[in-house]
């Protein structure tokens, strides 16, 4: 009886385990960045509106529009008076607030 490898029986395991494990050390390899993305999507969607609709005095509609995301983000806030867009997205949220003409709109803390 003739002994062969675990590699010549099972080829496409095999195959799914080495993809596995490089997709784990790409993971692994990445963990900072992908621990911030939650963070971008609620940050980047807050900034861009308050520039779009603060800075360049577009529509609001407009301004959803031109800021959609793939990832749709939970919770959405426009205060006029105050000049202050709020964002929660993927469990994350962030604020945006319109300075003034020579500064534009910060992330605010």
């Amino acid at each position: 009886m003739t002994r062969r490898s675990f590699v010549r029986r099972r080829p496409l395991i095999t195959l799914w385990l080495i993809l596995l494990l490089a997709l784990l050390g790409w993971v692994w390899q990445e963990r900072m960045a992908l621990w911030a993305f939650p963070d971008i999507i609620s940050a980047y969607t807050a900034k861009e509106y308050c520039s779009c609709r603060y800075v360049m005095n577009n529509p609001a509609e407009y301004c959803h529009r031109y800021v959609k995301q793939w990832l749709a983000t939970s919770g959405f806030a426009d205060d006029s008076a105050s000049k202050t867009v709020s964002v929660s997205g993927l469990g994350r949220s962030s604020s945006a607030q319109w300075l003034g003409a020579r500064q534009g709109c910060r992330l605010m803390p």
